[in-house]
């Protein structure tokens, strides 16, 4: 089978972990019971080895992809000859009358004939622990048990399978008004009968619970419907036990086809997930944006300024970086990593993202405690400490480090937002010390980071490349979007890094 572009997926998720589903009804990628478990299915990075769950009809179809509306349940509708069939794929997760969040380690695909006839296929093909796991598929009365070193798992059918070798495969066909189910279960040895899950039921909660998130802050005009897909896909990137956001739930898709910069993005960056953070502050969704709030201080509070620039989803050190030879990466993308080793970089932009959404969270009414306070003063503090180093950046070069002019902007914005805050807060003991750093930071900047022959803010201090993060030098407040050196910037930018209407980050040449 074809490796698909990944515009050719849905995701599927319940704040637990997360699906990669494919408009030919492959679920190619999920890690379960989190995020940053070990793969059942990784078709998307070795299409021979990886792994998948797929559902399509035999015959040649045409098909589509689309979202139950302002939920985040997905249909994949097929067209054939002989008729249409649509897999509606969703992970439970819902709140009970007493409010709390009920998710359950499930995958429920549930297929209707909607017209005429459908002959289709079910193939099932898990590869535990990231395909190193050779694990036992056998049948079962309700469907197949799959068992592994490292994981169980059962998938229950209304529709036999047939045992392959290590995959399980089921011809079946429906007419019209018909239905089949398929709900695979993390964690268990057999199959139960498909009725115990309560599949529409659990569907019906689960559509009921996004529209309700997508219902607490109404808004209108012709860019709602971008807005809220938005929102629900990164709600989709949340941790809900402890509010820690990941930036992807993929690891090693590549920056380009065949390179080397592939990367696990499973964790959660302080910058990322401070970004998140304050796009649900704007659009008013605060039990988000309190929870990992909370998560950043609860984190942050274990090291003060020595904090990393990301964490696991529990707050600890990622895995070390590994290589898995075994896989030849999406479209021959070498290598495949797993963990990442970024986790000790210094990357000095941090300190200026956790005080933005520091702000940003006061300014939605947030309440910042005495201890809150302490640990902010501290990033403050460091950031005044250390502008004057080189580092990784923003895009956590390995090759440095430099003197990198989004990082010393993130320093500025760190001691500028430490200074509003503080005098929110009454609390001005540092102020004027601040005020000193902060004019600092920012003369050097404008002097260093500008280069007169190319009329526009560098990269670094070192070099005439540009970077499409010094973009957000207006955004945050140091120059006026007039200056003259800004309007510079942004043509020099776009004639340099702009591509079909978008920008790259910068030039890897």
């Amino acid at each position: 089978m074809a490796y698909k572009s990944i515009g050719d997926y849905g995701l599927i998720g319940n704040m637990l972990s997360a699906a990669l589903v494919g408009t030919d009804g492959s679920i190619d990628w999920c890690c379960l019971p989190r995020f940053d478990s070990p793969s059942i299915f990784a078709a998307i990075l070795d299409d021979e080895i990886g792994g998948r769950f797929r559902i399509a009809p035999q015959s040649p179809y045409e098909s589509n992809q689309a979202y139950v509306p302002d939920t985040n349940v997905l249909t994949t509708t097929f067209h054939t000859e002989e008729g249409g069939a649509t897999v509606t794929d969703f992970m439970p997760c819902y709140q009970t009358s007493g409010r709390g969040l009920t998710q359950h380690d499930q995958i429920h695909r549930l297929v209707e004939c909607t017209e005429g006839g459908v002959s289709l296929e079910a193939l099932f093909e898990p590869r535990l622990d990231y395909a190193r796991d050779r694990a036992t598929v056998s049948i079962s009365r309700h469907g197949i048990a799959v068992e592994g070193r490292t994981a169980r798992l059962a998938l229950s059918s209304t529709v036999p399978f047939v045992i392959q070798a290590e995959r399980a495969a089921a011809v079946f066909e429906l007419r019209q008004g018909e239905t089949a189910r398929f709900i695979l279960q993390y964690g268990v040895d057999h199959p139960q009968p498909p009725a115990v899950y309560r599949s529409p039921d659990q569907l019906e909660r689960t559509a009921t619970y996004w529209r309700r998130k997508a219902e607490e802050r109404v808004f209108s005009g012709p860019w709602r419907d971008p807005i809220l897909r938005s929102y629900l896909a990164l709600h989709l990137l949340v941790y809900s036990p402890t509010g820690a956001i990941v930036a992807a739930p993929t690891t090693s898709l590549p920056e380009q086809i065949g390179g080397e910069r592939n990367w696990d993005y499973r964790f959660a960056w302080l910058r990322d997930a401070s970004l998140t953070m304050d796009a649900f502050f704007r659009l008013g969704h605060l039990d988000e944006a309190i929870g990992f709030f909370n998560w950043l201080v609860t984190t942050c509070g274990k090291c003060g300024a020595k904090a990393q620039i990301l964490y696991d989803i529990d707050a600890e050190d990622p895995l070390d970086e590994q290589e898995l030879g075994h896989l030849k990466g999406y479209r021959d993308s070498r290598p495949v990593r797993i963990g990442n080793g970024a986790y000790n970089q210094v990357q000095l932009d941090v300190f200026g993202e956790v005080l933005e959404a520091a702000h940003n969270y006061l300014n939605m009414a947030g309440y910042i405690s005495g201890r809150t306070w302490e640990l902010l003063e501290s990033f403050v503090d460091a950031a005044c400490d250390v502008w004057r180093q080189p580092d990784s950046g923003i895009w956590e070069v390995r090759g440095g480090p430099f003197h990198f002019v989004h990082s010393k902007l993130m320093c500025w914005v760190a001691v500028d937002r430490g200074i509003r805050i503080a005098e929110r807060l009454g609390r001005t003991n540092n102020v004027q010390r601040w005020r000193k750093t902060a004019q600092d930071i920012r003369v050097e900047l404008l002097a260093k980071g500008w280069n007169p022959e190319k009329k526009a803010f560098t990269q670094h201090y070192d070099t005439t490349a540009l970077d499409a993060s010094n973009l957000l030098m207006s955004l945050h407040g140091l120059l006026p979007v007039t200056d003259e050196r800004m309007r510079s910037t942004v043509e020099r930018t776009v004639e340099e890094l702009g591509w079909n209407g978008l920008l790259r980050r910068y030039r890897t040449d």
